[in-house]
């Protein structure tokens, strides 16, 4: 069985980042989750540097503190996936955003891996002291959805985005310590640390 973990991203994984970076943009496909990764192709290095910036920001009605991780899996050390946390909400994340954003990588969809990122998440979230976390997902992708959904994931309502995606999206909300010890003895036998 595959094992995995949440990676912070450094400048020994530079190759490998953008390598999923590129996999979204030969498939087109949607990047979400990365932390802005797509917007910084060229220069590694100061992604990284807002990485660390984005740890210790204050929250504000612009930005707040939040951590980008890449999911690796273990067996061949490639990035599976990649999850943005933010640890608090602004008025704009809590209409559109919320606390998690995440993806996968187009070739390595429909394994399950999303719901293995989002738990990883949720244990990161609950270290951090938050009870409940709000997710969203646009209904044209069911794969995020159902993996909301799959860790007990409660639709608070579904609405049209004409903000920002415009389309349907579905908010959900997890409440992280039930969602952790209902689904421990699935997901936690999946995990290990490098």
């Amino acid at each position: 069985m595959d094992t995995f973990r949440l990676e912070y991203p450094t400048l020994a994984r530079k190759a490998d980042a953008f390598d999923y970076i590129n996999e979204f943009r030969e498939y087109n496909s949607e990047i979400n989750g990365s932390g802005g990764l797509d917007r910084f192709t060229d220069d590694y290095e100061d992604w990284l540097l807002k990485l660390e910036a984005d740890r210790k920001r204050i929250p504000d009605e612009k930005r707040v503190p939040g951590e980008t991780y890449f999911l690796v899996r273990n067996g061949d050390g490639k990035i599976v996936g990649m999850i943005n946390i933010r640890y608090a909400l602004n008025e704009r994340l809590k209409k559109y955003g919320g606390n998690i954003g995440y993806s996968t990588r187009p070739t390595e969809r429909n394994k399950g891996y999303c719901k293995i990122n989002l738990y990883l998440a949720l244990k990161l979230c609950r270290l951090h002291g938050l009870k409940k976390v709000l997710l969203d997902a646009n209904t044209d992708n069911p794969a995020s959805w159902r993996a909301m959904e799959a860790l007990g994931g409660v639709m608070l309502r579904e609405y049209f985005d004409s903000e920002f995606d415009h389309c349907l999206v579905r908010d959900y909300e997890i409440d992280v310590d039930e969602s952790l010890g209902r689904f421990s003895n699935i997901y936690e036998p999946m995990i290990k640390e490098k």
